[in-house]
């Protein structure tokens, strides 16, 4: 009898250990988005959540999936953009955690600085308001164009009141971008993309956004799951030791982790 009811209470132990582990679905861009959340995945395993990783090929998809309820959390986008998404779409979703941060480069196959660049030179952007405005002012950093001093962060080409090289923007998909380096001048590319296409963030721009910039990407979740528990796991585990030593060792530079 007493084997019987050890055997029962091992059992229920047994049950209710395997009850406390939970189950997440994760959005992510391909690239180092999703080689860090694997990271994270292993950290998180060790606290009792288990993570699902989803990969899209895109920004605007991973916000509309959350906030239908297809994704419990993402992590892809710097908090203007998801500010931007917010206001524009609605959407009811909170960043609970700075990830890291993607300096973004400006490519070219065709010169070897900025100073190269010809008068009348075309030059890539993204062509969504937020990274499009980002690329400008990278542009308008290394003293290539000009906005007017109260310009703000949602630039586009019409904004710019200076332009001494009489550049031209042509404003693409992001994922596009580096695929555009053959037919433009140069890029400004989002260091996901870039590292997807085989470029070296730390090596190969002619010209590289300030690590002081406001883009410092987030995990973001929808309003009412802010508070909930797996939510403080899943920040723990992105801001463990054993993620930022993952990102110094394989990353090398070209992402910086923000906590």
């Amino acid at each position: 009898m007493k084997k019987l009811i050890l055997a029962a209470s091992l059992a229920a132990l047994f049950s209710a250990g395997a009850a406390l582990a939970e189950t997440i679905k994760i959005g992510v861009t391909p690239g180092p988005h999703a080689q860090i959340m694997e990271k994270v995945k292993e950290v998180a395993a060790g606290k009792g959540l288990e993570i699902e990783i989803l990969e899209f090929s895109d920004y605007v998809v991973p916000n509309q999936a959350l906030a239908d309820g297809d994704l419990n959390a993402n992590s892809f986008q710097h908090q203007p953009y998801l500010d931007n998404q917010v206001k524009d779409r609605g959407f009811d979703l909170v960043s609970v955690g700075q990830s890291v941060n993607f300096p973004m480069g400006i490519y070219s196959k065709k010169v070897k600085s900025l100073e190269e660049l010809a008068d009348g030179a075309t030059i890539a952007i993204p062509n969504d308001p937020t990274n499009g405005g980002r690329a400008l002012l990278i542009l308008a950093d290394k003293g290539l164009i000009k906005f007017k001093p109260d310009a703000g962060l949602k630039v586009g080409p019409a904004d710019v009141v200076e332009n001494p090289k009489n550049l031209n923007f042509a404003e693409l998909d992001a994922a596009q971008l580096p695929r555009a380096l053959d037919d433009v001048d140069a890029s400004v590319i989002n260091t996901n993309y870039a590292l997807e296409a085989g470029l070296d963030p730390g090596k190969d721009p002619i010209g590289r956004e300030s690590e002081k910039a406001p883009y410092i990407n987030v995990i973001a979740v929808k309003s009412a799951d802010k508070d909930a528990p797996w939510v403080k796991t899943l920040v723990e585990s992105y801001h463990s030791d054993q993620v930022k030593a993952f990102i110094a060792e394989e990353l090398k530079g070209a992402v910086i982790p923000s906590w």
